[in-house]
């Protein structure tokens, strides 16, 4: 017999689906349910690598968390990593199968897929008690509804009832929810149960009467409206969608140990992949982290990190035009700290040679590291463990790029030249024992009277972030009406708003 289920949608893209499928995850596992995430279909360059060497979305991970389960392929099994605005790589089950044009796609590759995708879903409802599912982007995309596999076109094909989620912050949350249901068909409208408020500032009996007028409207409750909380943003999806222009990694609170604030510069190199590596750094207290795209920034920055990207032959392109790549050479040769992590790890080398991500054949790289690359057609994706600064570290690999060292002093799976660094390790700087070493090893050469605090645990803080968002839930949504929903599905005779979708 299969287990519940339910479909989280948004009103757009970043309404907060995300984080609303990962707390309801782990508010259903703090009552014993015995829970898995699933998307069909993820667009993301934020992306991980499961124990059986598999690339899913970083959020599916994050949320296998949130239901204290291992990620597996089943719960992402198609990926698109975009490599521009016309084209995407396919990852299927874990493993990528060609690059596509976003044409190719929809005109007949997606379709071929709710097979597999469907298959899946099942698989896991019948090990799982539930299954919370997420959407992408809107339900009501109406030029891609015919070949839908990750909104309405699971939803129909699985029998999932629809919680559609708006971010009131935005403002116009009304006429979203409103507009989501009168485009959809009469056959999907029965599965869109009712609403949930997402980001809410303000005393909630002013929204009250809004609800009950969407409610007559449309015959659909609201299942809840969650306050605005900062620090919930984690494991963003898409780095194409939103600009790191001067955005500052939320930090912890806390004052720094030491007598000194340490300054981190990310630069935010075009298809930036797995921006995430950062996270760790910005919990640690005292420890600011900025993303930048001027030479000027790069000044102040006790460590400068230049990290994955998937347009390598690109992203040196970008740095040379910015006067970055100058100013990265500069700071090596003055000994001022620079990490270098995958994509930016390879940009550090003398030679790329490239004939399969931008097909560019041989070009220099900033020659600040005795390392020269070449892509291979088969990606790398694994989950090594090694040793740096006599510390244990773990981190995950995820690349084209197959890096020969010729020289400088080992560093995981790279090398180290002075106060410069490289690896393809996504992920080392969660092991806090080596993050503490590498910091106090920055600060040292940074001349910064910064000390690490000695007892943060990037693990328990995730841990906190998502009991946060189980609390958010529990506290703030009807959990038994929710429960009903997973365990039975969609109300029956919900009214058709018209005009529905165009024919």
């Amino acid at each position: 017999m299969s287990g519940g289920g339910l479909l989280v949608a948004g009103t757009t893209s970043d309404a907060g689906k995300s984080v609303v499928t990962a707390g309801i995850c782990r508010w259903l596992v703090r009552q014993g349910v015995k829970v898995a995430p699933f998307k069909a279909q993820n667009m993301s360059l934020n992306s991980f690598v499961t124990r059986e060497g598999a690339e899913i979305g970083r959020a599916q991970a994050m949320q296998a968390q949130a239901c204290r389960v291992e990620p597996t392929a089943l719960m992402n099994p198609v990926l698109l990593k975009p490599g521009g605005e016309r084209s995407s790589q396919v990852v299927l089950m874990g493993r990528p199968v060609g690059e596509m044009s976003a044409r190719g796609y929809h005109g007949g590759r997606q379709e071929q897929l709710l097979g597999t995708v469907l298959d899946c879903l099942e698989r896991l409802r019948g090990t799982y008690d539930a299954v919370i599912c997420e959407g992408a982007g809107s339900p009501a995309e109406i030029n891609l509804r015919r070949t839908d596999i990750v909104n309405m076109g699971i939803a129909r094909n699985a029998g999932l009832p629809v919680l559609v989620v708006g971010d009131i912050d935005r403002g116009g949350v009304f006429a979203s929810f409103f507009g989501t249901v009168a485009l959809l068909s009469p056959e999907d409208q029965k599965l869109v149960a009712g609403f949930l408020v997402n980001k809410f500032r303000g005393d909630v009996s002013l929204l009250e009467p809004g609800l009950e007028m969407l409610h007559g409207l449309t015959g659909r409750r609201t299942y809840g409206v969650l306050p605005f909380q900062h620090g919930l943003g984690i494991d963003e999806e898409d780095g194409l969608r939103v600009s790191l222009r001067g955005t500052v990694r939320e930090s912890q609170v806390a004052a720094p140990v030491g007598e000194d604030v340490l300054r981190v510069a990310v630069c935010a190199v075009p298809l930036m992949s797995n921006f995430t590596d950062v996270d760790a750094l910005a919990a640690e207290p005292g420890v600011v982290v900025r993303f930048v795209d001027r030479p000027e920034e790069l000044a102040d920055a006790d460590l400068v990190v230049v990290p994955g990207t998937r347009g390598t032959v690109r992203a040196l392109e970008w740095l040379r035009e910015r006067g970055l790549a100058d100013a990265l050479r500069r700071r090596a040769a003055e000994g001022r700290p620079v990490l270098g992590i995958c994509g930016g790890f390879q940009v550090l080398g003398e030679h790329i040679e490239d004939d399969v991500e931008s097909r560019r054949g041989q070009v220099d790289g900033l020659g600040v590291l005795p390392v020269r690359v070449r892509f291979a057609r088969e990606k790398t994706l694994t989950r090594p463990v090694g040793e740096a600064l006599g510390e244990t570290v773990e981190g995950y690999e995820i690349h084209h790029g197959v890096a020969e060292v010729l020289g400088g002093e080992a560093f995981l799976d790279g090398c180290r030249v002075g106060q410069t660094w490289g690896t393809h390790w996504h992920g080392s700087l969660e092991s806090d024992a080596f993050r503490r070493a590498f910091l106090r090893e920055v600060a040292r050469a940074a001349g910064r009277r910064f000390l690490p605090a000695p007892d943060t645990s990037f693990a328990a803080l995730r841990e906190e972030q998502l009991d946060r968002l189980g609390d958010l839930i529990e506290q703030h949504a009807d959990t038994d009406a929710l429960w009903r929903l997973i365990e039975s599905g969609a109300p029956t005779g919900l009214p058709f708003i018209p005009p529905g979708a165009p024919a």
